[in-house]
């Protein structure tokens, strides 16, 4: 068993060759040749050999899965030998995107069936799809007679997966197609989704799987995820690998030549003159920002700006907005009637959206992953040029994409992260197992192990899950979780318990967390909302701004926190911090190798002519951006010292709001997260003082009201474990008492549906706070407790990557030097004033920037 690059390319004599002549016939009148993952991958699937295949939006990755699988559908119809079963299922991860696919094969099977007609022939496939939205009717129908080909989502496989009358057609299915493997791969939804693979996998050992993904990186790790394993080592895969066929048209744009002396009403001025100058030169743009209320300001200020332009032929695109206007969105799309479309993250995903000829980035998308697959939806068509902007509007953000964009231009992408071992996803799935069948445990365990999710899988954690599956913790009964399974501890069955368990497990499906808006209180009085993801940010003490007030966080009952008036103090948490994209680790570490190189022209006292060429050569950046970089670097090596890969630069600070320390971590806002909590844990405990913690992707800020104790503390984390203190640090935290209630909600702790009746978020906050004082009183380490902990420390933060850090610390790799300071460095403007200044008041936050950039120059002048 082995995980290969396939190197063998087939010509299109060969695929015509193998292909239905009626398929063969419309393919080349559609498209003439075969595009090269075509040619890598089409003959491949024929011989039903597993095959992940990566490539660029607009490539036929598509048709590279369907065209042996119709091929071999029409063969059989015209033979009459198609059965009323499935063959081929189908998942995505976007509903819009099964609607798509469906649309995109009815398409050609009408052309084919009338050809085949010509020719007195009869083609009947048919084509289903079963998502959340399909009707009672639609499934009926479906029951009776089964499509051949199953377009579904992997929440709806599961449904189907235990459902008494469907389940028996797909243990048939000859062919899983995944798309959009990349996004499924790095969520739960993956993890559950990996699970009824192996589930299908232990009723029908020889389907063949099919993966289709955008860039990403390592290939490997993804094969191993849509393959699984078997005794213990990968499934074969044939990994067919084309990137970059398409030109690409990349640069870093900012609208200003000096990103510093401006102010918010100039940056804006020039900001939207920019966009709606290169909207106006393309048919259809696509804009990408990094949060949803930046999409929706984005729109007005366009509409507002520059009326004669936009009135019907510009949409906003997130999450937030309805479905329905969604769809609208999607269809003047496809359509060409629209001039821009602004999005966050909804259109990264490859839905149909037709013609788009530029993309634009406002500010960093924080991977090299996520830039490719932003600007890849430009030029739908194969030989078309992927054309892209990416535009910044301070410094900071200047060196992240002219290193990102070097990276996407010599094909360096980051890593993805596969969870492992969530054991909320396996208490749900091993509950859906065991309503299924009367199963051996050991036969449940092989098929988790299967999971490329599980492989590592301790057996103890096994069992926990089973344990407190069948109810071995009695004393949670008290808070009405009962057992679930029966499990015989002489035979090692386990089955289902309760006439209700199919109808819990059905209607609690699934990995998404129900989210809600939190209600702020002084008292029993209403000041507005949050995001829930703001409030995980979030502890007691911490300062907050909302409707221009600011605002200290006491405490949360349920969906409500209470707070009280804080006039006096700065904001500790700025509110868009929420939907902030975290910096990878991976590109963060090129910036780091990027400052190291740049150092050492400095050290060695090179000429600024010789270290602006090397700028222009190592970053591909135009005259002014390496001016802007050069000035940027130079002030930050004259003032202090420059942080790199090999030196992580501390500041010690002391002004008017009391004592700072600046750690210079640029390693992304996850890695960080661990670290500044680790670091602000050790501090309280030594000073008995509330330490506030800023973070952003280039480092944090610890303050205080007295002196921090920094030898002292660095010596504890080096001494200590990391992952030790990161646990103590994030024990009593809202996101930890939040990511706890997901995790029992997954794992049916917490019933959100039950008997027809909905549980509000609010209940089930409430519900999952007496529950965890509960899980406190029997073990530190109970099964769904210990997912919370690790879902934190290892999804939403990056724990991992830390103890690299802290290793690289320990072994001497990177120094650690401190400098004391009266003006923060160059290189800590961004981190320092993040939490001084909210948004409402960006111009503030210039102004203070711009202040502390002149005692820097006044500073180096006098030296």
């Amino acid at each position: 068993m082995s995980i290969k690059f396939q190197t063998e390319k087939y010509s299109d004599k060969e695929i015509y060759s193998n292909l239905n002549p009626l398929l063969g016939e419309w393919f080349y009148k559609k498209f003439k040749t075969f595009t090269e993952p075509q040619r890598y991958a089409v003959l491949n699937i024929h011989k039903n050999k597993n095959t992940l295949i990566s490539a660029p939006t607009g490539t036929g990755k598509t048709l590279s899965a369907f065209s042996a699988i119709l091929s071999e559908l029409i063969t059989l119809s015209e033979h009459e030998q198609l059965e009323d079963r499935i063959y081929c299922i189908y998942i995505s991860p976007l509903r819009a995107l099964s609607r798509d696919i469906e649309k995109n094969l009815n398409e050609p099977l009408k052309e084919i069936k009338k050809q085949a007609k010509k020719k007195n022939k009869k083609i009947n496939i048919r084509i289903g799809v079963r998502t959340g939205d399909t009707t009672v009717s639609e499934r009926a129908k479906m029951a009776k007679k089964p499509p051949h080909i199953l377009i579904t989502t992997p929440e709806s496989l599961a449904i189907l997966l235990n459902a008494p009358k469907f389940r028996e057609n797909l243990f048939k299915a000859k062919w899983v197609i995944i798309d959009e493997i990349h996004a499924l791969a790095e969520n739960k939804r993956g993890v559950h989704l990996s699970l009824s693979l192996e589930r299908l996998q232990h009723h029908n050992p020889d389907f063949c799987r099919i993966g289709l993904s955008a860039t990403i990186s390592p290939l490997e790790n993804v094969a191993n995820f849509l393959v699984g394993m078997e005794k213990d080592k990968p499934r074969n895969c044939n990994i067919v690998n084309v990137q970059f066929l398409k030109n690409l048209d990349i640069k870093v744009l900012s609208p200003l030549p000096d990103l510093i002396n401006t102010t918010q009403e100039q940056i804006s001025k020039k900001l939207y003159e920019k966009l709606d100058k290169l909207i106006q030169k393309h048919k259809t743009t696509l804009v990408f920002t990094n949060t949803r209320a930046a999409t929706e300001r984005v729109v007005n200020h366009l509409k507002e700006k520059f009326s004669k332009n936009y009135l019907s032929n510009i949409g906003a695109h997130h999450s937030s907005v309805s479905r329905e206007k969604r769809l609208e969105i999607e269809d003047k799309l496809k359509q060409g009637k629209l001039k821009a479309c602004v999005s966050s993250t909804s259109l990264e995903l490859g839905i149909d959206i037709g013609y788009i000829d530029l993309v634009l980035l406002l500010g960093s998308p924080k991977s090299i992953s996520r830039a490719l697959q932003r600007i890849g939806r430009s030029g739908h068509k194969l030989h078309d040029t992927i054309k892209g902007r990416l535009i910044v509007l301070d410094r900071d953000d200047l060196i992240e994409c002219s290193v990102l964009l070097k990276n996407a231009k010599e094909s360096h992408i980051d890593r993805i992260h596969i969870p492992e071992n969530c054991l909320d996803v396996l208490a749900q799935q091993i509950y859906g197992i065991a309503i299924a069948q009367q199963i051996k445990e050991k036969d449940v365990l092989k098929i988790v192990k299967g999971s490329y999710c599980y492989k590592e899988l301790p057996k103890s954690d096994f069992n926990e899950v089973l344990e407190y599956l069948s109810g071995e913790y009695s004393e949670l009964e008290v808070r009405h979780v009962y057992a679930k399974i029966w499990r015989d501890k002489e035979t090692k069955m386990i089955g289902k318990r309760g006439k209700l368990a199919r109808v819990i497990y059905m209607t609690n499906i699934g990995t998404i967390p129900d989210e809600a808006r939190i209600k702020v209180k002084i008292k029993d009085a209403v000041l507005g909302t949050i995001d829930e993801h703001f409030l995980e940010r979030m502890k007691p003490g911490d300062v907050f701004v909302l409707g221009g007030e600011k605002y200290e966080f006491r405490y949360t009952r349920g969906n409500t926190l209470q707070v009280k008036a804080a006039e006096f103090r700065p904001p500790t948490v700025p509110s868009w911090v929420s939907e902030m994209l975290p910096l990878s680790f991976d590109l963060a570490n090129e910036i780091q190798k990027f400052r190291f190189l740049l150092n050492e022209k400095f050290e060695l006292k090179k000429s600024k002519k010789e270290i602006i060429k090397f700028i222009n050569d190592y970053l591909y950046c135009d005259k002014n951006a390496a001016e802007a970089v050069y000035n940027y670097f130079n002030e930050q090596f004259l003032f202090a010292k420059i942080p790199h890969s090999k030196k992580l630069l501390v500041e010690q600070i002391k002004d008017e709001t009391g004592n700072h320390l600046i750690f210079h971590s640029l390693y992304g806002r996850r890695v960080n997260d661990v670290l500044s909590r680790a670091f602000a844990w050790i501090f309280s405990k030594s000073v008995h003082r509330d330490v506030a913690i800023t973070i952003n992707d280039n480092g944090f800020v610890l303050s205080a009201d007295t002196a921090l104790p920094f030898e002292k503390a660095l010596n504890a984390i080096l001494k200590e474990d990391i992952e030790k203190i990161a646990k103590f640090s994030i024990r009593d935290s809202e996101v930890l008492k939040r990511r706890f209630r997901h995790c029992a909600a997954r794992s049916l702790m917490i019933l959100r549906n039950y008997k027809g009746r909905t549980k509000s978020v609010g209940r089930q906050q409430m519900s999952s706070r007496l529950l965890l004082l509960s899980v406190y009183g029997i073990s530190e380490d109970f099964p769904i407790l210990k997912e919370a902990r690790r879902e934190v420390l290892e999804d939403l933060m990056d724990i991992n990557s830390a103890k690299k850090v802290i290793e690289s610390i320990k072994d001497g790799k990177i120094k650690i030097e401190k400098i004391f300071s009266e003006t923060p460095s160059p290189f800590a403007f961004n981190v320092y004033a993040f939490g001084r200044f909210d948004l409402v008041r960006m111009e503030n936050r210039l102004e203070f920037i711009k202040r502390m950039h002149q005692k820097v120059l006044n500073k180096i002048e006098n030296k």
